[in-house]
């Protein structure tokens, strides 16, 4: 079965960032099937930095992030922040790079949710709780 938000994911979300940037990724650097990343954003209010640990898809050099938020019925506020300012960071492994953010569409979206959700089938569970769209979000290097 799925996670569901509750308060033991949410002290999850906010102490795995720590726990991954302090390790370079070696702890919590995988889960569900799928490698680990960090994604910091300006928060669209604040401009203040703002870091989530996210499961991504590698693709290329590219790496494709969900913003499923667990099927809740809102998006996270990653993705609202990546909607006001597409420039970010991620940090795979102990490797940071600039990325700007899109999201997939089309015929592209549809191949990579199929790798996602082949990969981690929660997400097919998350789609179902929701009526929203979930977003397919590709992150790709800057120079």
């Amino acid at each position: 079965m799925a996670a569901r938000r509750n308060a033991f994911v949410e002290l999850f979300w906010r102490v795995h960032p720590w726990l991954y940037r302090v390790t370079g990724g070696r702890i919590l650097g995988r889960l569900l099937g799928l490698p680990v990343l960090l994604l910091t954003t300006s928060g669209r209010r604040s401009g203040q930095p703002r870091t989530r640990a996210l499961t991504y898809l590698p693709d290329g050099e590219r790496a494709v992030v969900v913003a499923s938020f667990l099927g809740e019925p809102r998006h996270p506020d990653w993705w609202l922040n990546l909607r006001s300012d597409p420039l970010a960071t991620i940090q795979r492994g102990a490797t940071v790079t600039r990325v700007r953010a899109r999201e997939a569409e089309g015929e592209e979206r549809d191949r990579l949710w199929r790798a996602v959700v082949a990969r981690t089938p929660d997400y097919a569970e998350y789609a179902a709780r929701t009526t929203r769209h979930i977003p397919v979000v590709v992150l790709e290097p800057v120079g």
